[in-house]
Protein backbone atom coordinates (compact mmCIF):
# COMPACT_ATOMS: atom_id res chain seq x y z
CA UNK A 1 0.00 0.00 0.00
CA UNK A 2 1.48 3.54 -0.98
CA UNK A 3 2.13 5.85 2.29
CA UNK A 4 1.72 9.48 2.28
CA UNK A 5 3.20 11.94 4.71
CA UNK A 6 0.48 14.05 6.30
CA UNK A 7 0.79 18.17 6.53
CA UNK A 8 1.85 17.57 10.11
CA UNK A 9 4.72 14.75 8.82
CA UNK A 10 3.51 11.45 10.38
CA UNK A 11 2.69 8.96 7.58
CA UNK A 12 -0.43 7.28 7.22
CA UNK A 13 -2.55 5.00 4.77
CA UNK A 14 -2.83 6.85 0.96
CA UNK A 15 -7.02 7.94 0.92
CA UNK A 16 -8.96 5.89 -1.26
CA UNK A 17 -9.55 7.80 -4.29
CA UNK A 18 -14.01 7.21 -4.59
CA UNK A 19 -16.11 8.32 -7.51
CA UNK A 20 -19.75 9.30 -7.15
CA UNK A 21 -21.97 8.67 -10.19
CA UNK A 22 -25.74 9.60 -9.15
CA UNK A 23 -28.09 11.77 -10.83
CA UNK A 24 -29.26 13.35 -7.67
CA UNK A 25 -27.10 16.10 -6.66
CA UNK A 26 -28.07 16.19 -3.20
CA UNK A 27 -27.76 12.54 -2.91
CA UNK A 28 -24.29 12.13 -3.90
CA UNK A 29 -23.15 15.98 -2.18
CA UNK A 30 -24.46 14.12 1.20
CA UNK A 31 -22.89 10.37 0.51
CA UNK A 32 -19.18 12.37 -0.55
CA UNK A 33 -19.69 14.75 2.56
CA UNK A 34 -20.15 11.38 4.42
CA UNK A 35 -16.92 9.63 2.58
CA UNK A 36 -14.75 12.67 3.02
CA UNK A 37 -15.62 12.50 6.54
CA UNK A 38 -14.17 9.45 7.13
CA UNK A 39 -10.73 10.39 5.42
CA UNK A 40 -11.50 9.36 1.77
CA UNK A 41 -11.08 11.28 -1.18
CA UNK A 42 -13.90 12.34 -3.52
CA UNK A 43 -12.12 13.01 -6.61
CA UNK A 44 -14.87 13.00 -8.76
CA UNK A 45 -19.22 13.26 -9.18
CA UNK A 46 -21.04 11.90 -12.55
CA UNK A 47 -24.36 13.11 -13.43
CA UNK A 48 -25.05 10.04 -15.93
CA UNK A 49 -24.06 6.45 -16.96
CA UNK A 50 -22.19 8.22 -19.75
CA UNK A 51 -20.51 11.11 -17.68
CA UNK A 52 -19.82 8.31 -15.27
CA UNK A 53 -17.74 6.28 -18.17
CA UNK A 54 -15.33 9.18 -19.53
CA UNK A 55 -15.13 10.60 -16.02
CA UNK A 56 -13.89 6.68 -14.53
CA UNK A 57 -11.55 6.87 -17.75
CA UNK A 58 -10.12 9.94 -16.78
CA UNK A 59 -9.58 9.99 -13.18
CA UNK A 60 -9.30 6.26 -12.66
CA UNK A 61 -10.52 6.05 -9.27
CA UNK A 62 -9.86 3.23 -6.47
CA UNK A 63 -13.48 2.74 -6.33
CA UNK A 64 -16.38 3.85 -8.30
CA UNK A 65 -20.08 4.46 -6.31
CA UNK A 66 -22.40 3.40 -8.87
CA UNK A 67 -25.92 4.32 -8.90
CA UNK A 68 -28.46 1.81 -10.86
CA UNK A 69 -31.37 4.26 -12.35
CA UNK A 70 -30.73 7.50 -13.61
CA UNK A 71 -33.25 9.17 -15.60
CA UNK A 72 -31.81 7.99 -19.04
CA UNK A 73 -32.17 5.32 -21.49
CA UNK A 74 -28.70 3.76 -20.12
CA UNK A 75 -28.63 2.93 -16.66
CA UNK A 76 -25.84 2.28 -13.60
CA UNK A 77 -25.72 -1.29 -15.14
CA UNK A 78 -25.03 -0.30 -18.63
CA UNK A 79 -22.26 1.81 -17.33
CA UNK A 80 -20.71 -0.99 -15.49
CA UNK A 81 -20.88 -3.17 -18.40
CA UNK A 82 -18.55 -0.34 -20.65
CA UNK A 83 -16.57 0.33 -17.39
CA UNK A 84 -15.58 -3.48 -17.11
CA UNK A 85 -15.24 -4.70 -20.44
CA UNK A 86 -12.33 -2.12 -20.55
CA UNK A 87 -10.83 -2.20 -17.11
CA UNK A 88 -11.75 -5.55 -15.67
CA UNK A 89 -10.03 -4.60 -12.36
CA UNK A 90 -12.64 -1.88 -11.62
CA UNK A 91 -13.86 -1.74 -7.95
CA UNK A 92 -17.73 -0.66 -8.58
CA UNK A 93 -20.00 -0.26 -5.51
CA UNK A 94 -24.01 -0.04 -6.23
CA UNK A 95 -25.45 2.50 -4.79
CA UNK A 96 -29.54 2.31 -5.37
CA UNK A 97 -32.71 2.74 -3.70
CA UNK A 98 -34.06 -0.27 -5.44
CA UNK A 99 -32.74 -3.47 -4.46
CA UNK A 100 -35.38 -5.83 -6.39
CA UNK A 101 -34.01 -9.22 -6.32
CA UNK A 102 -33.26 -9.49 -10.18
CA UNK A 103 -30.81 -5.93 -9.55
CA UNK A 104 -28.92 -7.85 -6.76
CA UNK A 105 -28.62 -10.82 -9.17
CA UNK A 106 -27.72 -8.73 -12.10
CA UNK A 107 -24.82 -6.62 -10.05
CA UNK A 108 -23.72 -9.43 -8.56
CA UNK A 109 -23.30 -11.45 -12.13
CA UNK A 110 -21.67 -8.18 -13.36
CA UNK A 111 -18.78 -7.99 -11.04
CA UNK A 112 -19.84 -5.87 -8.47
CA UNK A 113 -17.63 -5.84 -5.20
CA UNK A 114 -20.74 -4.21 -3.28
CA UNK A 115 -24.38 -3.61 -3.05
CA UNK A 116 -25.96 -1.26 -0.53
CA UNK A 117 -29.08 0.85 -0.45
CA UNK A 118 -29.36 4.66 -0.68
CA UNK A 119 -31.30 4.26 2.81
CA UNK A 120 -28.12 2.50 4.74
CA UNK A 121 -25.98 3.93 7.08
CA UNK A 122 -23.53 6.29 5.63
CA UNK A 123 -20.81 3.59 7.84
CA UNK A 124 -22.20 0.82 5.54
CA UNK A 125 -20.95 2.74 2.81
CA UNK A 126 -17.61 3.69 3.92
CA UNK A 127 -17.41 -0.10 4.92
CA UNK A 128 -18.72 -1.46 1.25
CA UNK A 129 -15.80 1.50 -0.19
CA UNK A 130 -12.90 0.13 1.62
CA UNK A 131 -13.72 -3.92 1.09
CA UNK A 132 -14.03 -3.07 -2.57
CA UNK A 133 -10.68 -1.00 -2.81
CA UNK A 134 -9.09 -4.46 -0.76
CA UNK A 135 -10.56 -6.75 -3.36
CA UNK A 136 -13.29 -8.00 -1.34
CA UNK A 137 -17.23 -8.08 -1.42
CA UNK A 138 -19.44 -6.35 0.75
CA UNK A 139 -23.24 -7.31 0.97
CA UNK A 140 -25.77 -5.80 3.54
CA UNK A 141 -26.67 -8.73 5.51
CA UNK A 142 -30.55 -8.76 3.99
CA UNK A 143 -29.10 -8.36 0.73
CA UNK A 144 -26.86 -10.89 1.34
CA UNK A 145 -29.28 -13.55 2.30
CA UNK A 146 -31.85 -12.91 -0.53
CA UNK A 147 -28.49 -13.62 -2.97
CA UNK A 148 -27.89 -16.79 -1.66
CA UNK A 149 -31.93 -17.81 -1.60
CA UNK A 150 -32.07 -16.73 -5.48
CA UNK A 151 -28.44 -19.22 -5.82
CA UNK A 152 -29.84 -22.18 -4.28
CA UNK A 153 -33.63 -21.49 -5.64
CA UNK A 154 -32.68 -20.92 -9.19
CA UNK A 155 -33.27 -17.44 -11.08
CA UNK A 156 -37.08 -17.37 -12.45
CA UNK A 157 -36.67 -13.52 -13.81
CA UNK A 158 -37.54 -12.55 -17.70
CA UNK A 159 -33.63 -11.59 -17.59
CA UNK A 160 -33.16 -15.81 -17.09
CA UNK A 161 -35.82 -17.02 -19.82
CA UNK A 162 -35.58 -14.46 -22.15
CA UNK A 163 -32.92 -13.75 -25.11
CA UNK A 164 -32.24 -10.32 -25.72
CA UNK A 165 -34.66 -9.99 -28.48
CA UNK A 166 -37.86 -11.22 -26.49
CA UNK A 167 -36.82 -9.14 -23.14
CA UNK A 168 -36.42 -6.13 -25.18
CA UNK A 169 -40.07 -6.75 -26.83
CA UNK A 170 -40.99 -7.64 -23.51
CA UNK A 171 -40.31 -4.43 -21.86
CA UNK A 172 -42.20 -2.25 -24.56
CA UNK A 173 -45.00 -4.61 -23.99
CA UNK A 174 -44.92 -3.73 -20.16
CA UNK A 175 -44.96 -0.18 -21.00
CA UNK A 176 -47.98 -0.80 -23.21
CA UNK A 177 -46.96 -0.44 -26.30
CA UNK A 178 -49.31 -2.43 -29.02
CA UNK A 179 -47.87 -5.13 -31.49
CA UNK A 180 -48.10 -2.16 -34.06
CA UNK A 181 -46.22 0.04 -32.02
CA UNK A 182 -43.51 -2.06 -30.86
CA UNK A 183 -43.02 -3.30 -34.41
CA UNK A 184 -42.67 0.27 -35.92
CA UNK A 185 -40.38 1.09 -32.89
CA UNK A 186 -37.81 -1.65 -33.36
CA UNK A 187 -38.60 -1.38 -37.68
CA UNK A 188 -39.91 -4.77 -37.66
CA UNK A 189 -42.77 -6.86 -39.46
CA UNK A 190 -46.26 -6.65 -37.21
CA UNK A 191 -46.27 -10.14 -37.45
CA UNK A 192 -42.94 -10.77 -36.12
CA UNK A 193 -43.62 -9.13 -33.28
CA UNK A 194 -46.77 -10.59 -32.66
CA UNK A 195 -45.09 -14.13 -32.89
CA UNK A 196 -42.57 -12.72 -30.64
CA UNK A 197 -44.40 -10.93 -27.91
CA UNK A 198 -47.16 -14.66 -27.52
CA UNK A 199 -43.75 -16.99 -27.39
CA UNK A 200 -43.02 -13.84 -24.29
CA UNK A 201 -46.16 -14.35 -22.73
CA UNK A 202 -45.95 -18.08 -22.77
CA UNK A 203 -42.57 -18.49 -21.65
CA UNK A 204 -43.26 -16.19 -18.22
CA UNK A 205 -46.77 -17.53 -17.99
CA UNK A 206 -48.67 -13.96 -18.36
CA UNK A 207 -51.10 -12.87 -20.86
CA UNK A 208 -53.15 -9.88 -18.94
CA UNK A 209 -51.67 -6.20 -19.56
CA UNK A 210 -51.74 -5.65 -15.89
CA UNK A 211 -49.57 -8.71 -14.96
CA UNK A 212 -47.08 -7.86 -17.57
CA UNK A 213 -46.38 -4.58 -16.64
CA UNK A 214 -46.45 -5.84 -12.65
CA UNK A 215 -43.78 -8.61 -13.49
CA UNK A 216 -41.69 -5.94 -15.13
CA UNK A 217 -41.78 -3.55 -12.18
CA UNK A 218 -40.87 -6.51 -10.05
CA UNK A 219 -37.66 -7.73 -11.72
CA UNK A 220 -36.68 -3.52 -11.99
CA UNK A 221 -36.87 -3.77 -15.76
CA UNK A 222 -39.67 -0.43 -16.19
CA UNK A 223 -39.97 2.14 -13.33
CA UNK A 224 -42.83 1.94 -11.25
Amino acid sequence: MEVVTNSSGKQGARAIRVMLADDHPIVMTGFAMSLAGVGMDVVGQARSPEEAAALYAELKPDVLVLDIRFGTELTGLDAARSLLAAYPAASIVFLTQFDQDSLIKEAYRLGARAFVTKDCDPADLATAVRHANDGKLYFLPQIAERLANLSVRGDVSPQSQLDARGLEIFKLMAEGLTNAEIAERLNLSTKTISNISQSVKEKLGVHRQAYITRLAVKHGLIEP
